[in-house]
Parts: C-alpha cells; sequence; structure tokens
C-alpha cells in the first residue's frame, strides 16, 4: 500500500498571500483617489468584503478578486503578475 503524504499549507503563507493581494488593491484604489464606500458603489463591490480583503482579514473568491481586480483598471494577468513580485522568491503555498 502506497502513502501520500498530505500537503499543508501553513496559516503563515496564507497570511502572506492574503497580506499582499490587500496590499496591492489597497495601492491601486487609493492611486484611483477612491474610497472604500464610492470604489464599492461603483462597481457593486460590498465595501465591508473591499475593507477586510485590503486588511489581508479575508480570503477572496476567485470571482470577487477578479471583479475587484478589473475595477482597478488591471487585467488579471498583470494583477497577477505584480503579485508574483511581492511575495518572496521561491513562494509557494505547499511544502514539498
Amino acid at each position: 500500500m502506497q502513502h501520500t503524504r498530505q500537503k499543508n499549507i501553513s496559516q503563515e503563507k496564507k497570511n502572506i498571500l492574503l497580506n499582499a493581494i490587500g496590499q496591492i488593491i489597497h495601492e491601486k484604489r487609493i492611486a484611483k483617489s477612491k474610497g472604500i464606500l464610492l470604489h464599492s458603489y461603483e462597481y457593486e463591490l460590498s465595501s465591508s468584503s473591499l475593507m477586510l480583503i485590503e486588511k489581508g482579514e479575508r480570503d477572496p473568491q476567485i470571482t470577487t478578486l477578479w471583479k475587484i481586480v478589473n475595477s482597478l483598471d488591471m487585467s488579471f494577468e498583470d494583477f497577477v503578475k505584480l503579485l508574483s513580485m511581492r511575495l518572496p522568491k521561491d513562494f509557494k503555498m505547499t511544502d514539498d
């Protein structure tokens, strides 16, 4: 019988990722000179969710993240590239 090792996602790594996502969103929103309430209203986003995502306290669903990124006049591809540059070198969510 073959035993496979379970790959764990550490809370620390998850926090690093969520904080990087939140920082990018916050910076891009501020660059547009928009407050959370106005930005949320204009793009039909939940202001409380956007606030928690920006603080790195909520793990957004991919559809929500895509909508937020597009509301910041970015392509999802550009967002992911920027995120990759913000994360530590060779960052992985799982341990090999």
